[in-house]
């Protein structure tokens, strides 16, 4: 410990001021630091975190994220699972991973870089019926929910901003707003589940031929 300890002394000196509490008595943030504490050291070559941050409030969430920038300028390798995108896009590298399989493995610029299609946000009053109709519509390729915004893609390769109004507009929204925008993590994610989940389809129908 006496050895180790500047590795985890910045992480141990915020819980210090609760070294008197049992460690199942701490908040879900102390307790993922204690165990990074105990897990640091032994000062390991590579350190693997299996959802550290599940089930953390966001500021701690953010701490946690801020401690590993830390650690991996130490030269610790760090492997982290994580269901958070906003979280896998902090990484050098990402493994999008589904149903136990690889996808795709690259830098989370290289993965934005590579979503296919020009990607629009679209926003109206009564986006869960704007949702459902934009669904619907043999133009639209594909189209996701993103709090208040929907993503869309469009099946035409030239596709733009007015070719969504026209199609939105069929529908009448109230207060419509559309706009080009960059890809995020998550919208790979969830077009590269989308993809293999198509291919496992159509390997099923192929074989039932």
């Amino acid at each position: 410990i006496e050895e180790n300890y500047e590795l985890i002394k910045d992480i141990y000196d915020q819980i210090k001021p609760f070294n008197d509490r049992r460690a199942g008595k701490l908040s879900g943030g102390m307790k993922q630091k204690l165990a990074l504490c105990c897990a640091l050291i032994h000062k390991p070559e590579i350190l693997f975190l299996d959802e550290p941050t599940t089930g953390v409030d966001v500021v701690s969430r953010s701490e946690f994220w801020d401690m590993l920038a830390k650690l991996k300028k130490q030269n610790i390798t760090i492997v982290v699972s994580t269901p958070y995108m906003d979280e896998a896009k902090l990484c050098d590298r990402i493994a999008l991973i589904q149903n136990g399989k690889i996808m795709t493995v690259d830098t989370p610029k290289q993965i934005i870089k590579s979503f296919p299609k020009t990607l629009f946000a679209v926003k109206a009053d009564h986006i869960y019926k704007l949702l459902q109709d934009l669904r619907v519509e043999k133009e639209i390729e594909n189209c996701d929910a993103f709090g208040e915004f929907l993503h869309l893609t469009l099946v035409s390769e030239q596709a733009n901003v007015e070719m969504v109004k026209s199609i939105a507009q069929k529908y009448n929204p109230e207060n419509l707003e559309v706009k080009e925008i960059e890809p995020t993590i998550e919208d790979s994610f969830i077009r590269l589940m989308r993809e293999q989940d198509n291919s496992t389809e159509s390997k099923v129908i192929l074989h039932e031929k």
